[in-house]
């Protein structure tokens, strides 16, 4: 079986190394390429050496000659570069993952028109552990359906940019849509002051972000006397990247079509 080809964005930064570590880890992946903007300090030097094992894939901002060689690329990084990378991805009819979140609604348009001619896995969250956790929110919010207030809390480090990240917010959609309700019509996002009586229906979202937390999410469900708490904590990055592998495994063979990780783990 050959190895697929992964070309990787962002790749000196934190979640880009742990991508470049785990392909060369994984015995059925190989890196293509390594891309950075045009002002990184780290054009031309060696994507592994940041890891600590240098493999001769050198970092380049030549987009177009990076997915020449390239099956998949795997894309972490900021919406504005991934759109741009979406574009020379249907040029190159190369498969793309994107774990990158906070897209406008016409930057997700853009995907869902590129997914006509390019397989595409597009999720908040690639970790394999955060989507069983989606499955056991529609199932709590299916039975808690009458009498218990929904919080969201998540946390990241002082250098996430969104806010409230995107897993929270597909924690929120994914609870709302088990109960009935419009997340946009319900939700609220933070408090302050004077807030009257919190409604029924409402599903609350706090925010914390501070120091090197990979990534905190709890959705509360307060009922009358008892609380029930779905958790979910990253110790490191590396769930990510490997649920990222495992979606370009998923696309080998696929002509076209928009993807998420319920898809890739047969959740649907």
């Amino acid at each position: 079986m050959e190895k697929i080809r992964y070309a990787i964005a962002g790749s000196s930064g934190r979640m880009g190394r742990t991508l470049v570590e785990a392909v060369q880890q994984d015995a059925g992946a190989s890196l293509a390429a390594a891309l950075e903007h045009g002002s990184s300090r780290f054009l031309g030097k060696d994507a592994g050496e940041l890891v600590g094992a240098p493999c001769g894939v050198r970092n380049t901002a030549d987009l177009d000659a990076a997915l020449a060689n390239a099956d998949c690329l795997i894309d972490f990084t900021r919406p504005e570069g991934t759109l741009e990378h979406l574009a020379a991805c249907r040029r190159h009819g190369v498969s793309l993952v994107i774990g990158t979140t906070g897209f406008s609604a016409q930057g997700k348009g853009a995907i869902e028109a590129a997914a006509q001619e390019i397989p595409i896995v597009f999720a908040p969250n690639m970790a394999v552990g955060v989507n069983a956790v989606f499955r056991l929110l529609d199932v709590a919010a299916r039975i808690l359906n009458e009498g218990y207030d929904i919080e969201v809390i998540e946390a990241h480090h002082r250098h996430k940019v969104d806010a409230p990240s995107g897993t929270a917010l597909r924690m929120g959609e994914v609870v709302a849509a088990a109960l009935g309700r419009d997340l946009s019509a319900c939700a609220v996002y933070g408090r302050e002051g004077h807030t009257g009586e919190r409604p029924a229906t409402q599903i609350g979202f706090s925010t914390i972000r501070g120091g090197d937390i990979v990534g905190d999410h709890t959705v509360l469900f307060a009922g009358a006397g008892e609380r029930i708490e779905i958790t979910h904590k990253s110790a490191s990055r590396m769930p990510y990247a490997l649920g990222a592998l495992r979606a370009g495994r998923y696309m080998q063979g696929r002509n076209s079509g928009l993807f998420d990780m319920q898809d890739v783990l047969g959740l649907k």
